[in-house]
């Protein structure tokens, strides 16, 4: 981490200056001017917010947001605040769908990955060419800080399919919430292999810990959301991928040596239905899919829901399934009678007074448009019909 981050800073430091040498060495005209991050320029960014405010001012980066409680969208977005949210991938889609949960103000992330930011990174989101070398972790720790000071991170640079990382795993799940013994809210899968989603099913079946696994096919113009609820809803490990299921080698998901597609726009999509579903989730409003797919060439959107597999090969999902049956069932609420509406004016102060009219002129009917019979026609055969309507 120490090595991926010295590296990042240096070469931001050799851009900038060389940029300083050539305008003086010139003497003419204008000097070369570079961007560079106002974080940096300036030192610091904006100061911490102590409490989530509704007024609306320019200067208040949560107005836009309380304005969902003001609209009656969220009963309490301040609670926004106490959400702990344990992110593991931090690539196209994790990385992204940090940003978005960082600007909604989230209490505390914490980010799992073991890659490092490439230049062929660069087609998608939220990554800089100048962090090309440093952890994903690190450079994506720098500039979620940057973004909003309020919320607490922590960043490890692991692989979580190795037996010790597999147990750090274990112990930020179960004490990685706010007050550092209870539990996350919240995991989030946004790996692209199979171990490291075999990984993350493992341990939230284990936990018994509601968690999300997202993904992007290979050729980029596809992706999916997925929650997991254990016990209610099929685990990973219930519906495994094809490949699996017909008993074949999993490194085939994988291809050896496919360079996989990627494009930021169906990674954007994917992180932003990934984001709003935690946010639904979390703030208790509107509707959780089980499964909410997205096909980009026919724009189509497919959500159904998953049973579990009474015989999945998880024992620890057999038990959590078990334990959702026997769970107490929750009691429905009373429906209130319908009260008969109130009269408006019963003092009738001016006397007034509604009779029905035997007079009244019959209103004729609207002329009736003719229609096209568009059973077992050709195109042209229609298009045919159509033109004699307009005509005639």
């Amino acid at each position: 981490q120490g090595k991926g981050k010295g590296k990042g800073k240096d070469k931001g430091k050799e851009s900038s200056g060389k940029g300083k040498e050539k305008g003086k060495s010139k003497g003419k005209g204008k000097a070369k001017v570079e961007w560079r991050p106002k974080v940096e320029v300036e030192g610091l960014g904006r100061k911490k917010i102590a409490e989530m405010s509704m007024e609306v001012r320019d200067d208040n980066p949560y107005s836009r947001l309380m304005a969902l409680k003001r609209m009656g969208v969220v009963e309490n977005y301040e609670k926004i605040r106490t959400f702990s949210v344990l992110i593991v991938g931090i690539g196209g889609v994790g990385s992204v769908v940090a940003e978005m949960l960082t600007r909604c103000g989230i209490g505390k992330l914490l980010l799992f990955d073991y890659d490092k930011v490439e230049l062929a990174n660069m087609n998608r989101l939220f990554y800089r060419p100048e962090q090309s070398g440093m952890s994903k972790v690190d450079a994506s720790l720098a500039t979620l800080k940057s973004i909003n000071p309020d919320v607490e991170f922590e960043a490890y640079n692991r692989n979580i399919t190795t037996n010790e990382n597999y147990e750090h795993l274990l112990g930020r799940i179960k004490n990685g919430g706010m007050d550092c013994k209870s539990p996350v809210d919240l995991v989030l899968a946004c790996v692209d292999n199979y171990a490291a989603r075999m990984t993350i099913n493992q341990a939230c079946n284990e936990l018994d810990q509601t968690w999300m696994e997202s993904g992007v096919s290979e050729n980029a113009v596809s992706g999916h959301i997925q929650t997991m609820i254990p016990g209610r809803y099929a685990c990973f490990e219930c519906a495994p991928p094809m490949v699996v299921a017909a008993g074949e080698d999993e490194s085939k998901i994988k291809r050896e040596g496919v360079c996989a597609a990627s494009l930021p726009t169906t990674m954007g999509i994917t992180a932003g239905f990934l984001a709003q579903a935690t946010l639904k989730h979390l703030l208790k409003f509107g509707t959780v899919s089980n499964f909410l797919g997205y096909d980009a060439l026919g724009d189509f959107f497919p959500t159904y829901a998953m049973a579990p597999n009474p015989d999945c090969g998880s024992n620890q999902c057999r038990k959590r399934q078990q334990e959702w049956k026997d769970r107490p069932k929750e009691a429905e609420p009373e429906k209130k009678a319908e009260e008969a509406p109130a009269e408006l004016h019963p003092d009738n102060e001016w006397g007034i007074c509604v009779e029905e009219s035997t007079d009244a002129v019959a209103t004729p009917e609207p002329p009736k448009e003719p229609k096209v019979d568009t059973t077992g026609t050709s195109v042209a055969d229609l298009m045919a019909s159509f033109k004699k309507l307009t005509s005639g």
